[in-house]
This record gives structure tokens, C-alpha cells and sequence, in this order.
């Protein structure tokens, strides 16, 4: 599935979403759109090395999810564009599949280790955490430009509730931005070089989310008409 709009100043930013037999991602593809993308929902490995950038959605059970994105090659799609400091934003399970491990129901899964930590259960008397709800945004951060106290669209029951990377000498902190449901705090957004995720829906989350999508557009080097390959 692709737009082939262009925008007045030229060629949109060309976006794929990684197609890994997730839930619903139509919502998505049209958020991006809206947002300023030209967008593809597919597997194909060329098509996500050749973007300008990668979005990997998840929705439902973690160990299901991280399953799902290596059985199409998105495990080593995110690490070969990360290498190559080629964007990736992670949604959701999307966003929780990016650390080391998910615990659910007494099953341990293995993520994809891009950032260290174990997604658990919220500790909250009321779960799932489900509906609207504000951030405390990292200061600096380019996701939530303009958007600092808007409210934004959340359903899950499990979240990364620390942040674990330990700085690294020479290298920007990771942004990360928080929030609250029930007295328990949990990470609601990663800034990490190439790498971004919320656990929050922009796509359900009215304006705030579309402008969240374009700042994350704004950041996307323009490299897609030179190409991309995966050995």
C-alpha cells in the first residue's frame, strides 16, 4: 500500500511501515500520511533499508509481536538501519519490543535489545492503563516540540516502568519522557539518536499525535531516491 503524493516543496518523505501481521495498521499508514508521509505498509527488506524512515507498530502481546517481527526479518531490518543511523520509530508493543525483555503472565520473551530493561505489568489499580493521558516530555526533545502538554491516546497493561542505558561518554543522553497512570510511572517516549518510540498511539491521538508524526518527519534525512539494500 503506497501514497504517491507530493507536497508542494517537493517529494514527500518515503516511510514504511514495517508489515509484520500486527493488528490494525491502517491508522497508521493514514496518520503518516496526513502527517506528510508518501507511505508503504510491507515486509520487504529493500523497501525498509530504502526509506527515509521505519515505523514498526505493535499491538496485543509482547512475545507475540517480537515473534512476528523476526519471522518477516524486521529484527535485523532495525538493526542494519540503526548502523546505519537510518530513523526507526517503534509504537505501542512496538515501543516495548525495543527492550531487552517482556514479562507477561509468567512468560519471559527476548526483545530485540536496543535499549536494556524488562517491559512488566503496570502496578496501578486499574489495568489496562486505557484512554487519554499527559507526558512529562524530556526537556529538548523534537517529538514533542509545540506539544509539551497535550494529552495523548494510550491502551496497554505492560510498559518499561525504568529507564536502564547507562550514559555513554561523548554521546548525547537519550531523551526520555515519562508518564503516569495510577501512581505508576512508566517510559512514554525514547529519543535515541536514530532510534524513537512511544507507548502511546499517535495515530488515535487527534492533533498532538499528527503533530508528534511530523515532527518525527521533519527529522528524516531525504535519502530514499539513492537506495538501499539488505544482503
Amino acid at each position: 500500500m503506497t501514497a504517491q503524493a507530493s507536497s508542494p516543496g517537493g517529494p514527500r518523505p518515503r516511510v514504511v511501515v514495517l508489515d509484520h501481521g500486527s493488528g490494525n495498521v491502517r491508522s497508521a499508514v493514514r496518520a503518516l500520511e496526513a502527517a506528510g508521509a508518501q507511505v508503504e505498509l510491507t515486509a520487504d527488506r529493500d523497501a525498509g533499508m530504502a526509506a527515509d524512515g521505519l515505523v514498526v507498530p505493535g499491538v496485543g502481546a509482547f512475545a507475540a509481536t517480537v515473534e512476528q517481527v523476526r519471522r518477516v526479518g524486521g529484527d535485523r531490518l532495525v538493526e542494519r538501519r540503526l548502523a546505519g543511523g537510518l530513523p526507526v520509530l517503534g509504537i505501542c508493543v512496538g515501543h516495548q519490543i525495543l527492550f531487552s525483555a517482556g514479562e507477561e503472565h509468567g512468560v519471559r520473551a527476548r526483545g530485540l535489545d536496543q535499549w536494556p530493561g524488562t517491559v512488566t505489568q503496570l502496578e496501578s489499580p486499574i489495568v489496562p492503563h486505557m484512554g487519554w493521558n499527559t507526558v512529562e516530555a524530556s526537556s529538548g526533545s523534537r517529538l514533542f516540540a509545540g506539544i509539551e502538554q497535550e494529552r495523548f491516546y494510550f491502551v496497554h497493561s505492560y510498559a518499561a516502568r525504568q529507564w536502564e542505558l547507562e550514559p555513554i561518554p561523548h554521546l548525547p543522553a537519550p531523551l526520555v519522557t515519562w508518564a503516569e497512570h495510577g501512581g505508576d510511572r512508566f517510559v512514554a517516549a525514547v529519543e535515541n539518536g536514530a532510534l524513537s518510540a512511544t507507548q502511546f498511539h499517535p495515530e488515535k491521538s487527534g492533533e498532538a499525535g499528527l503533530t508528534l508524526l511530523r515532527n518525527w518527519i521533519g527529522t528524516l534525512p531525504r535519502r530514499a531516491a539513492a537506495g538501499g539494500k539488505v544482503d
